[in-house]
């Protein structure tokens, strides 16, 4: 059995190699980058929430439906951001080191690559739902080419997502026999 490398181990390799593995930290700004981005959906969903409750007592039942899906829509959005953040982190930069913490969550202890790509493509492909829906529920106001177009978009989401997650599904059974 082998021992695993200490860290100064590590530290004793070329150059080139500590560049390059080093290199991973440039996605750093990207991730404080997609956390204001964050943010600046929060800000959204507080003035679309202020919006709803100002003008309820105006509002038809279509009209709160819309909104509340707009809601809905920026939490999904949200939720995908806190996936590509986290997941994309601890995959390609560093450990979070959350094991034991009590608001770790299920899905990052066994986070990889593919697995992301997976989680994203069903949060997409979720995202688009919402979309397809408010679609839908202004249908009277919209062409059928507009209806038809949201509708083969979303579908190409949807074949793409069960393609990546067949694609996961191989790979998988394939390092499972190796």
């Amino acid at each position: 059995m082998q021992k695993k490398p200490s860290a100064n181990e590590y530290k004793q390799g070329s150059i080139m190699t500590n560049i390059l593995f080093g290199s991973r930290w440039l996605q750093l700004p990207l991730y404080l980058g997609l956390i204001v981005a964050q943010a600046v959906y929060v800000f959204h969903f507080g003035v679309e929430l202020t919006h709803l409750v100002e003008k309820v007592p105006h509002l038809k039942e279509a009209d709160i439906m819309l909104i509340v899906l707009g809601l809905i829509d920026v939490v999904m959005i949200s939720n995908l951001l806190i996936m590509v953040i986290v997941g994309g982190y601890e995959t390609f930069v560093s450990r979070l080191n959350l094991s034991g913490h009590p608001d770790e969550p299920d899905w990052l202890s066994h986070v990889n690559a593919n697995l992301l790509k997976v989680k994203l493509a069903t949060a997409i492909i979720g995202i688009s739902s919402i979309h397809l829906l408010k679609t839908f529920i202004n249908a009277e106001n919209l062409t059928d080419k507009v209806l038809l177009w949201q509708t083969i978009i979303h579908m190409t989401f949807v074949v793409s997502a069960v393609a990546i997650a067949y694609i996961d599904k191989l790979m998988t059974r394939a390092d499972e026999k190796h």
